[in-house]
């Protein structure tokens, strides 16, 4: 008790500096400009309806088989759309698709039939060529695509995509312009839901092949979603505007979305309170736990299958070759000496849940029951045993307490990053006397570091791609391009292979139940918490919906002042 004691304290001298003024008041939000009306300035034509909100990252590519991260899928989820999507009840319809796909008995052949009235911004019919292309192209090992390996439950697409096997091996094919045959590896119960993500939405074929830096500005951006892509001032704004060739255009009672890019969540909260936004994510910790406090009605606590973690990089070599994270003591101490509970309620603030493993609460089990019952607490702290289990890997290593001065935590520029890095430094220090140092970066720097290995400890998230459990637990398959600790068990990866190939759904969660206690007796990584998103939106802001695992959709927003 003692010792929890002492962390705490420590903890409220290192933040209280943080989050005093924190939390601008409502008259402070805009020094010295406070009688000037929230519009004035704005170039938005006068009665058209245009949503102000922030995109906390610029985006790496607005190419859906190049992006990474919701940095990235914000914008993309408003601009391109696929075969299938989630409407405001949380439904997985029809979009590209005018029906249901003909699935054939064995589970492994959809055939999908495309609408008749569906165009690509520049008035291009959309084609199913236009997504055999696309996928294919994703693919394609020249394109480089992080994400990949979501089409390798196409047969012939993980051979191609690894070099041992031809284009011509993709099962996926337009038998014309309307109708698109994909066949698959093995039945894949959550593929129509990956119809459904960002790295599957088609491209337009002419576009592409015509100009190869088709995506990187707004002038030469195609896209067949309810809003398109006008103005992209790199690390600055985007702004989206109402596509008049999207189908469902009369649905869209928004004429566009503005996204300003600001890293920083007090200035971009300023702005909000201000009266320059309508909608805003993320917000800095201490305005959620105001709001929460105040009841303020502008505050949503958002649903989210997403896990906070850091990553060990298991290759970095800290002094003479020694690699103090390919030391699995050495990991699980740094696990067992998190006190998650005090960094979820003195900290996030957002009621996130304390982490229990690495798959978070909210996806089903083959029974429809929630998946993580039977898994089971995998995660503990426990001091003690932790400061021990640290003693014994430094022993095995030949590293002393002094060395880990070396080490340094990389997280991108947040200020909610940076106080749960800070709380995570002293409880390390206080607990295991290391003395870790902290580093931020831009998103994108973060994530090119990690891709490289150029990381020692790194902040890391995972929002799910799909609801089932394996697209938590496929992020530390050996060869995955997501696995930054570089973990590399062959049980493991014969446990995911089974996942992905098992027609058996008692077959597949046993082994995803077993994969997860593997990955937590190992421990590549820290969890740290379960995500929710705490969003802010203006009381006349309308028709927004926050799917599991996306960020909240905008596209069927309405501005009612």
């Amino acid at each position: 008790m003692k010792k929890k004691f002492l962390i705490f304290l420590s903890l409220i001298l290192v933040l209280s500096v943080v989050i005093t003024g924190c939390v601008p008041k409502s008259d402070d939000a805009n020094p010295g400009d406070k009688d000037k009306p929230a519009d004035e300035g704005k170039d938005t034509p006068k009665g058209e309806k245009i949503l102000r909100t922030n995109n906390a990252s610029e985006p790496g590519s607005l190419d859906p088989a190049l992006a990474t991260g919701t940095h990235e899928s914000y914008a993309l989820d408003h601009t391109f759309e696929g075969l299938m999507k989630l409407n405001p009840d949380l439904e997985l319809v029809p979009a590209m698709a005018k029906e249901e796909p003909e699935v054939s008995d064995d589970k492994l052949t959809y055939t999908f039939k495309l609408r008749d009235d569906i165009k690509w911004s520049n008035g291009d019919p959309v084609t199913a060529g236009d997504f055999e292309f696309a996928w294919k192209r994703a693919l394609d090992p020249k394109t480089a695509a992080d994400y990949a390996h979501q089409l390798y439950y196409i047969k012939g697409g993980e051979e191609y995509n690894t070099g041992k096997g031809k284009i011509e091996d993709v099962m996926v094919k337009a038998e014309d312009d309307k109708t698109l045959v994909v066949t698959l590896d093995a039945p894949t119960p959550y593929f129509l839901e990956l119809t459904a993500f960002y790295t599957l939405y088609p491209v337009n074929q002419k576009v592409v092949e015509a100009n190869a830096d088709w995506a990187k500005n707004a002038d030469t951006h195609v896209s067949n979603g309810p809003f398109t892509l006008k103005e992209w001032t790199h690390s600055a704004s985007i702004k989206l505007r109402k596509n008049d060739n999207y189908y469902d255009k009369d649905k869209i009672k928004l004429d566009g979305i503005d996204f300003d890019i600001i890293s920083d969540e007090n200035t971009a909260w300023q702005k909000y309170e201000g009266g320059d936004y309508d909608f805003l994510l993320p917000l800095p910790q201490a305005v959620v736990a105001q709001m929460q406090a105040e009841k303020n009605p502008e505050l949503v606590i958002g649903t989210e299958v997403g896990t906070y973690y850091y990553s060990l990089n298991s290759q970095f070599e800290l002094k003479d070759g020694i690699k103090p994270f390919a030391n699995e003591k050495i990991r699980k101490a740094m696990t067992m000496t998190l006190d998650r509970k005090t960094i979820v309620e003195k900290i996030a603030q957002g009621g996130q849940i304390v982490a229990e493993g690495v798959v978070p609460f909210g996806l089903k089990d083959e029974n429809g029951k929630e998946y993580r019952d039977k898994v089971g607490k995998l995660v503990e702290y426990n001091v003690d045993e932790g400061k021990k289990l640290f003693q014994e890997g430094l022993k095995e290593t030949g590293l002393t307490a002094e060395d880990f001065k070396k080490v340094v935590l990389v997280y991108n520029t947040s200020e909610a990053h940076k106080k749960i890095a800070q709380a995570a430094q002293e409880m390390w220090r206080v607990n295991l006397g290391v003395e870790i140092q902290l580093e931020n970066a831009e998103f994108q720097v973060k994530l090119d570091r990690e891709r490289s290995g150029d990381y020692m400890v790194s902040r890391s998230g995972w929002i799910g791609d799909y609801t089932d459990p394996i697209t938590f637990l496929e992020l530390w398959y050996s060869s995955s391009p997501f696995n930054y600790p570089k973990y590399n068990n062959p049980e493991y990866d014969k446990l995911i292979d089974t996942i992905k190939s098992s027609p058996d759904a008692a077959v597949r969660f046993d082994s995803l139940r077993k994969a997860e206690k593997m990955i937590m007796e190992d421990m590549p990584v820290v969890p740290v918490y379960f995500y929710t998103l705490p969003y802010a939106q203006k009381p006349y802001v309308t028709g927004v919906f926050k799917p599991l695992v996306n960020y909240p959709r905008l596209t069927y927003a309405d501005i009612n002042k």
